[in-house]
């Protein structure tokens, strides 16, 4: 398989700072953490590739220090020693191996604070896919989301919200849509830098193939925009992620832009499939319009 991976985060229109932060490694033989996109589809390697977002929460108590000490945390956690050892070992499992990486950037994060006393109370919700072979591999905790889309079976969420409102929804007290505009909507129930409790990360798999498209993404853009919106836009263009990756930042700006926005996408095509070419200038213009228009 190759992939091709576009992210972005956004402060948004309402707030002051953005508390929200993605890393990615395309190819984690080669360990280039640096977030650079590349122009073409490269191939999967052996060890795989891996996407990380999360969204900080603290405010002036340094939300954007948890999040970028979580992202570092995991960075570090998947190094190729570490992968190698995870692929060699019978013993431990990857869902163990992601269940600790969360388990130790919820560590750093709390050693963090308690070393800084003016961060206490900063924490972080997070989502992390490792892309393996023909598998996508996901651990969160809280309300950061991940998405699998193919334009053969459309949107297919793959997290499960760590909320308040999930739980309402689970419970059958409210609808999904009126989960969007629930009062308590920005509650949830599980976080990384919880000094209380020692929050436990849960853990997905589900297969990858030729078309696919994953997403992570904040509720920035997840808490103002439905489903059928996102999987409408991932329509428009599937394999053109430095589009979708735009276009969904303007659904989510003109459904408010209340919260930061981060979004990371990752395409999947086979091997020996030839990739479409990149947007045209004039398609790139109107993506540009777009934006200085809701800006």
């Amino acid at each position: 398989m190759k992939i091709k991976i576009s992210a972005l985060t956004d402060v948004g229109i309402e707030r002051d700072n953005n508390e929200d932060a993605y890393i990615f490694c395309p190819d984690l033989a080669k360990q280039d953490w640096s977030c650079t996109e590349s122009s073409s589809y490269i191939p999967l390697g052996e060890y795989g590739a891996v996407l990380v977002v999360a969204d900080g929460m603290g405010g002036t108590n340094a939300g954007e220090v948890a999040s970028s000490i979580a992202t570092n945390v995991v960075s570090e956690f998947f190094s190729s020693d570490h992968v190698a050892s995870v692929l060699e070992s019978h013993a431990l499992s990857i869902a163990d191996f992601m269940v600790s990486c969360i388990s130790n950037a919820n560590e750093a994060i709390n050693t963090h604070a308690c070393e800084n006393p003016d961060t206490l109370g900063m924490g972080t919700t997070i989502v992390v896919c490792w892309l393996l072979q023909d598998q996508a591999h996901i651990a969160w905790c809280g309300d950061s989301r991940c998405y699998i889309f193919n334009p053969h079976t459309g949107l297919k969420q793959l997290t499960k919200d760590h909320s308040l409102v999930q739980e309402l929804v689970d419970k059958g007290e409210i609808t999904e849509q009126e989960a969007l505009s629930h009062p308590d909507s920005n509650v949830i129930t599980r976080a990384l830098g919880d000094i209380d409790t020692q929050p436990v990360a849960d853990v997905v798999s589900a297969p990858i193939v030729s078309g696919d498209t994953l997403l992570l993404c904040s509720d920035g853009l997840c808490g103002y925009c439905t489903n059928s919106t996102i999987q409408a836009v991932l329509e428009q263009s599937p394999r053109d992620v430095t589009l979708c990756r735009d276009n969904l930042l303007q659904c989510a700006l003109g459904a408010g832009g209340y919260d930061n926005i981060c979004i990371a996408l990752a395409s999947v095509i086979g091997d020996d499939e030839v990739p479409l070419s990149d947007p045209s200038p004039c398609r790139r213009f109107v993506a540009w319009l777009k934006k200085s228009i809701f800006r």
